[in-house]
């Protein structure tokens, strides 16, 4: 099955986790003008840049999946899991647009999004997984988890392509429920007064050998 991004054009890379509720009806994803921005530095910076598969500017990569969301759909059948993916939805969606991100694609039971620094994306992933929580079908609590990576990406046709992409890919996949789990270089690009941070043994194909993992969460009260 070819996931399609909200634009219509098909995924170009293999996503972390698919299942077969990935078409279900949902609202417009809005975008700021710095994505038109994007667009147009991409266009202006030449094939060499273009050759090497990398964008322009920085951009923060996030997914999100549900740990243990396919054994439940299947006890549950698909009315369950389909109200259940509906109130995901709203509760994961609205702390990405409200903050000028950008739904790229949907992806059964997570999201790929992207955002204009890391500081938004991972507020936005405290926001959606504090929201996440608070949901509960037929007794089962979702688990949320996160990965997140700044880079450059190449924006091509309203999707995303590059090792970078992967990186994000890959931080999810390392994430424990309930983590939120961030590459060096987002930790670095972020408030040090907003988040407390852990490292986390991290290794996988298809990313660099040196890239370090962060578990994030916000300060206490």
């Amino acid at each position: 099955m070819r996931i399609r991004s909200p634009t219509g054009s098909p995924a170009p890379f293999l996503t972390p986790r698919i299942s077969r509720f990935a078409s279900l009806p949902h609202s417009g994803a809005s975008r700021g003008a710095w994505w038109e921005s994007s667009d147009w530095e991409c266009c202006k910076a030449g094939r060499g840049l273009r050759s090497r598969g990398r964008g322009v500017v920085d951009v923060a990569v996030l997914f999100t999946d549900l740990v243990g969301f396919s054994d439940w759909a299947l006890q549950s059948g698909d009315e369950q899991a389909i109200r259940l993916l509906r109130e995901v939805t709203d509760a994961i969606e609205p702390p990405i647009l409200q903050r000028g991100g950008e739904v790229v694609k949907r992806l059964g039971d997570g999201l790929m999004a992207a955002f204009r620094d890391a500081q938004i994306a991972t507020e936005a992933a405290f926001d959606a997984r504090e929201r996440t929580a608070l949901i509960e079908v037929d007794g089962y609590r979702p688990r949320l988890r996160t990965g997140i990576h700044l880079g450059r990406p190449r924006k091509i046709s309203g999707d995303y392509l590059g090792v970078d992409v992967n990186i994000a890919a890959r931080l999810l996949e390392a994430a424990k429920p309930g983590e939120i789990l961030v590459s060096d270089r987002t930790l670095q690009a972020l408030d040090a007064a907003t988040v407390t941070a852990r490292k986390r043994r991290f290794s996988a194909k298809g990313v660099p050998a040196d890239l370090g993992a962060h578990v994030v969460e916000r300060p206490p009260a």
